[in-house]
């Protein structure tokens, strides 16, 4: 992945010296530079670029000015470069991917590109998706209206599995997964809870958590993943910690770290 960039400075030794430390970056490519907000505008419009590294202080228009200025077009990712650390807080409310000071660190700016890859790969990603739905409403109309029509949220839920087959003490069990109470990590074994029975699946709890509904299966501990649809009560407990009650009346104890993950399902 090509990442097309504009440097925008009116300063030439700022842009040299932004031009040498992306040098390093072989997938980025600058397609141009400019040293007025104008000059910025025309060349966006015109390159389309991926991203643009922008100054805040300059003459006529400034940084935000060219922001604004692209309003009725796709805009770029945009990079705030400036050597004046009072308008942060406006560059992200620009939606800027980042904020750097001048003289540029060159381990800040490898952080910043790095989130510059990742938003591009979103980006793409919707981008490869919306292409797909427009081949599919020429070739096959029919099956975008079914698609357009049906329920997002049961086409996610058919992603995961209704049923698990766990072997445990020479016998295949087929457990229906709205009865698992509780899964508990022990090495490499997953210890299942329904309401009447305990078994062993030899699997990691990383691979088992792909195969679970996230919007219902969730870690509440380290080792620990409890069906939420089962949990009847929350008791807070010390140190900002919890207790869930389950249907079958154990009790298990959600960890500081994941209170806020639970707390989102739990009501």
């Amino acid at each position: 992945m090509t990442i097309r960039t504009i440097l925008v400075d009116d300063e030439p030794l700022a842009i040299q010296g932004l031009e040498l430390r992306l040098a390093a970056h072989e997938d980025v490519e600058i397609i141009d530079k400019c040293q007025n907000g104008r000059e910025a505008i025309r060349s966006i419009k015109t390159h389309k670029p991926d991203l643009v590294f922008l100054d805040i202080q300059m003459p006529g228009f400034d940084g935000f000015s060219v922001v604004q200025g692209l309003m009725e077009v796709e805009p770029p990712l945009f990079v705030f470069v400036t050597a004046y650390g009072d308008h942060a807080l406006r560059a992200f409310e620009a939606q800027a991917v980042d904020y750097l000071m001048k003289p540029v660190e060159e381990s800040r700016l490898a952080d910043t590109l790095d989130r510059v890859r990742q938003r591009l790969v979103e980006k793409r990603g919707v981008e490869e998706v919306d292409r797909l739905k427009e081949v599919l409403a020429e070739v096959a109309p029919d099956a975008v209206a079914d698609m357009a029509a049906g329920d997002g949220g049961d086409v996610q839920a058919n992603r995961f599995e209704k049923l698990i087959n766990i072997k445990d003490q020479g016998q295949i069990f087929r457990v229906d997964v709205d009865t698992i109470e509780l899964i508990e990590a022990a090495g490499d074994y997953m210890v299942i809870k329904t309401a009447d029975n305990t078994l062993i699946l030899r699997e990691t709890m990383k691979d088992l958590e792909k195969r679970l509904d996230p919007r219902r299966f969730q870690r509440i501990h380290r080792s620990t993943i409890v069906n939420l649809d089962l949990v009847k009560q929350v008791k807070p407990h010390t140190n900002g910690e919890c207790f869930l009650v389950l249907n079958s009346g154990s009790s298990v104890k959600v960890s500081r770290s994941y209170r806020d993950v639970v707390a989102r399902f739990v009501h």
